[in-house]
């Protein structure tokens, strides 16, 4: 499932506008300098975001040929009920990477039967509740005691977002 090209191009306009704009303010604020100041730094985030960038395409990609529908639409799929939304919410709260590695599978899953609800768990505990991001940048830098109430606290809310979403789409899916 790829983006439509009106959806994509709708989206450069506005990200090209802001590109534009911020590339005023700081010609304005340091002329030359400060612009290639802004490219040299664009130019650092993609060659070390380009790997994941990547992979995230590859395995999205590799999940589409190699998992079946069936097999999504059982785990995921509108009748999954809740195992579905904890299926979704293991899955966001295990799987490490940014947006360019979930989204492109979410989108797979989507177009092989996987329900909104689970979905929606799934992006919910990718944000919230991501071991990952715990273990690596959460405890060791605000603490056990902070990282841990955080995350507890935050525990419930991707089924229950998962399961307000799904409510939300069928009667959203149902208005004329």
């Amino acid at each position: 499932m790829t983006p439509s090209f009106q959806s994509l191009w709708r989206s450069w306009v506005i990200i090209g506008s802001l590109v534009g704009l911020l590339a005023i303010v700081a010609w304005k604020s340091g002329g030359f300098n400060k612009v290639g100041q802004a490219f040299t730094s664009s130019s650092s985030l993609l060659l070390s975001v380009l790997p994941n960038l990547i992979l995230g395409f590859l395995l999205a990609g590799f999940l589409n040929v190699l998992v079946p529908s069936a097999v999504v639409s059982k785990w995921m799929g509108q009748d999954s009920g809740i195992l579905g939304l904890g299926v979704g919410t293991l899955a966001g709260m295990l799987t490490p990477g940014g947006p360019f590695t979930h989204f492109p599978i979410l989108a797979s899953f989507l177009a092989k039967g996987a329900a909104v609800g689970p979905i929606c768990a799934y992006i919910a505990a990718w944000s919230l509740i991501g071991l990952n991001r715990f273990f690596v940048w959460e405890l060791p830098i605000l603490g056990y005691k902070v990282a841990s109430a955080r995350f507890l606290a935050s525990m419930v809310f991707p089924p229950l977002i998962g399961w307000f979403a799904g409510l939300l789409y069928r009667i959203l899916h149902k208005m004329p």
